[in-house]
């Protein structure tokens, strides 16, 4: 506004601020001269960069072609929790913000309250004032599926990922029901565009189970593509486009999941996280549908509640496996001698001049399980005072308007994490170590294997825990990588890996029925047109070549 007040008067001849009379807030009317409005105004045109600082003052000055995208979703019906969660990351992508955290303006995370020593719970009362939340968006289309990951085969025989998360909360129902009728937890799904229909027929064809009665649905958003090359929406060019995007806008090619950190704005924006605070739920507990490890513990429901937090995410410790991934660090010291904040760096938040502090597992010890518990009416209060929105580090995807077609037009998909909210809490954030077996995700097929392997086994809360220190480091020929082709390499059941430290299996094998992998194992078929058979029987410390 300074500017735009010695421009006027610099153009017009009239006194500078500097020589008004004290008292003057406006300067005297003149003749319009270029670049003004009959008023005396200047033209927002005359001054571009001031002009459209003057339009809201996001992003520098530049609001792009927001009011397209603004437009596009209000078409697609998404709600304005959808709008305000992706006007923020557009509005970044505007700006240049990269999200890189320099290893000078963090601090290790030295200690954490463990799981381990927190004293046991009988008193079961505050699980009817918690939602189970599973996050069920996903397609695996990295294994190669077609549908929604959590109807992969994880157990012998034909047992999902859905059906041990069923027995899971069905055992903790019939357990309440024993401890004197006590209310159960909310049993719910965040749902994608693409997993919802198949979903609900799995669960009512084959566990009879209703949605709205037995278990609860959140849908999760869907946000418009960005054209790389004008920041503006990305329209699919092909001659066969259809209204088959949300409510019939555009293609279903120009829209995505924009990542689970959209649950914040899906529990909002649906009405669910008012609804859940009127019916008297104060609790969320949130996990990915593929870790099975990660069960309702009271134990962790009684410490969140006595902490005082807001939100507590349950972290593991790092080892040299997991020195890639991303880990937990806090803000520096206040000046008034409190803790900083705590905080998530990715790799892609690394510099590279950080790399080495990044990935010393002695410095940064825990990573992130998403495993998340969060007050849910600290949550409303948080999206209030922000405006409707969290304040996500954005993550930019590149990737092409037609997945299928690598030639197809450049596009961003803007996306979040919803672990990385953990900043937004300040003070009210805090994290619990807890052990491996509160963390078995299914990833690849390696995962896969193991998964299905007696390295792990079912526990009364129907949670699959490893049954040892670590799981074994399993590496599959690229062969492996889609589910369809890994099937064949276990046609007759997984091994036994429980004694298994690593194993590596190369080219084109079939694991035989009663199969035992000990210690480290390596077996390798060079033939590449026969696939070959391991015979029945104990490896152990071998690498064999058939």
């Amino acid at each position: 506004w300074i500017l735009l007040y010695c421009a006027f008067h610099a153009r017009a001849g009239a006194p500078s601020p500097s020589s008004s009379p004290p008292g003057v807030a406006m300067p005297q009317r003149v003749a319009p001269a270029a670049g003004e409005c009959s008023s005396g105004a200047v033209r927002m045109a005359a001054i571009p960069s001031a002009a459209a600082a003057m339009r809201g003052g996001e992003a520098g000055g530049a609001q792009g072609a927001w009011p397209e995208f603004e437009a596009k979703m209000r078409a697609a019906g998404q709600t304005d929790a959808a709008i305000a969660a992706f006007k923020g990351n557009y509005f970044k992508l505007l700006r240049g913000e990269t999200g890189t955290i320099a290893e000078a303006d963090i601090e290790p995370v030295t200690s954490l309250p463990a799981l381990t020593d927190l004293p046991e719970v009988t008193d079961g009362s505050l699980v009817g004032q918690t939602v189970v939340l599973k996050l069920n968006g996903g397609l695996g289309t990295g294994m190669g599926l077609q549908g929604p990951k959590s109807l992969l085969v994880v157990r012998e025989p034909d047992v999902t990922f859905l059906d041990l998360i069923v027995s899971q909360m069905q055992r903790m129902r019939k357990a309440r029901a024993e401890d004197g009728g006590a209310p159960p937890p909310r049993f719910a799904l965040l749902n994608s565009a693409a997993t919802s229909e198949a979903t609900r027929a799995y669960l009512s064809t084959k566990h009879a189970l209703r949605e709205g009665s037995h278990w609860h649905e959140v849908m999760q958003s869907v946000a418009p593509k960005v054209d790389a090359d004008s920041l503006r929406p990305a329209v699919d060019p092909s001659e066969a486009r259809a209204a088959t995007g949300p409510s019939g806008v555009g293609s279903q090619l120009e829209w995505y999941p924009p990542g689970h950190g959209d649950l914040y704005a899906a529990l909002a924006g649906s009405g669910q996280l008012d609804e859940y605070i009127a019916n008297g739920y104060r609790f969320l507990f949130v996990s990915n549908s593929d870790n099975l490890g990660a069960t309702l513990d009271l134990r962790i429901l009684q410490h969140f509640k006595e902490s005082g937090a807001a939100f507590l995410m349950e972290v593991c410790e790092r080892t040299a496996s997991d020195k890639k991934g991303g880990h937990l660090a806090r803000r520096p010291a206040t000046p008034g001698g409190g803790e900083g904040g705590l905080l998530l760096r990715e790799a892609a938040q690394c510099l590279p001049e950080d790399e080495d502090a990044f990935q010393d597992v002695t410095k940064h010890r825990y990573f992130n399980t998403n495993n998340l518990w969060i007050d849910l009416l600290a949550l409303r209060a948080e999206l209030d005072s922000r405006g409707g929105a969290l304040d996500l580090p954005l993550i930019k995807n590149g990737k092409t308007i037609d997945p299928r077609d690598k030639k197809s037009a450049k596009v961003w998909q803007l996306e979040t994490a919803m672990g990385a909210a953990i900043e937004d809490f300040g003070a009210r954030a805090a994290a619990v170590v807890v052990p491996r077996n509160r963390f078995s995700p299914v990833k690849t097929c390696a995962d896969l294997l193991c998964l299905r392997s007696d390295a792990y086994a079912q526990d009364a809360s129907g949670a699959l825990t490893l049954q040892a220190a670590a799981p074994p480091l399993v590496s599959l020929d690229d062969q492996y990588k889609k589910v369809d082709d890994f099937e064949q390499l276990v046609p007759q059941g997984a091994p036994s890996l429980i004694g298994c430290s690593r194993l590596k299996l190369s080219g084109k094998l079939a694991l035989g029925k009663g199969v035992t992998f000990k210690g480290a194992v390596s077996v390798t078929n060079p033939d590449g047109s026969t696939r070959k058979e391991v015979p029945p029987g104990e490896y152990a410390d071998t690498d064999l070549a058939l």
